[in-house]
């Protein structure tokens, strides 16, 4: 059984997320409940948690899942990026619109360093929206060889790891086991060709067997100081 206020708060989180899709702030969640303090807040949502009504995700700010309400004690929440059973129609509850996610940051795509040398060294929050399924890391570019692709010298290019690349796709391609390289991936005949995004530059062109694809483009961040 619930209490009143935690009945409350289940019903306010599930009703903004169904909503908005963005988990209420600690700060509404006190006022619709007219509580004193956050840290009633924080007891009723620790309270939730033991009793498998919502979960708090990892490695995300302010992000809330509801996993079953008091209206329907049974219902459970199909996770992100599974598929339902066939057999139900439930509907379910949104993950916040505004979730974060921390993902590795692994320095910046330079001549001489292949990515595994610079895996652990920090992370880069992104916003969840941004990143599809599959596992993710961030680089920082550095250089004007994309520019023409709208990649910046200090952007930063969240990548997919993948072993694989369609032709036209953008990717971190590593060369010789030695130098890691974000380019546009495409055949030519036997051999693999490499465009940059700038025609200062010229497309390099490698037999496969010197190239070894890590990741395609996911997406981009970009810092305005």
């Amino acid at each position: 059984m619930l209490t009143r206020k935690q009945h409350e708060l289940i019903c306010f989180i599930s009703d903004r997320l169904e909503e908005t899709g963005v988990s209420p702030s600690f700060e509404e969640m006190k006022e619709a409940l007219n509580l004193k303090s956050k840290s009633g807040v924080h007891r009723l949502i620790s309270a939730l948690e033991e009793r498998e009504f919502i979960r708090r995700l990892p490695n995300r700010a302010r992000a809330l899942e509801v996993l079953r309400t008091p209206e329907r004690p049974d219902r459970k929440v199909t996770p992100i990026g599974t598929a339902k059973p066939k057999a139900t129609a439930s509907k379910s509850l949104p993950i916040a619109a505004n979730d974060v996610v921390e993902i590795p940051l692994h320095g910046r795509i330079a001549a001489g360093l292949p990515i595994e040398a610079l895996e652990g060294q920090s992370t880069l929050s992104v916003p969840a929206a941004l990143l599809g399924s599959g596992d993710h890391y961030a680089l920082e570019v550095s250089g004007d060889s994309m520019v023409e692709a709208g990649i910046l010298d200090g952007d930063y290019a969240l990548i997919r790891r993948t072993e694989t690349a369609r032709d036209g796709e953008i990717v971190v391609a590593l060369i010789d086991e030695d130098e890691a390289t974000l380019k546009y991936f495409r055949r030519e005949g036997a051999m693999v060709r490499l465009d940059p995004a700038n025609r200062s530059y010229d497309p390099q062109r490698y037999d496969p067997r010197q190239v070894r694809v890590q990741g395609r483009l996911a997406g981009l961040l970009r810092r305005y100081d």
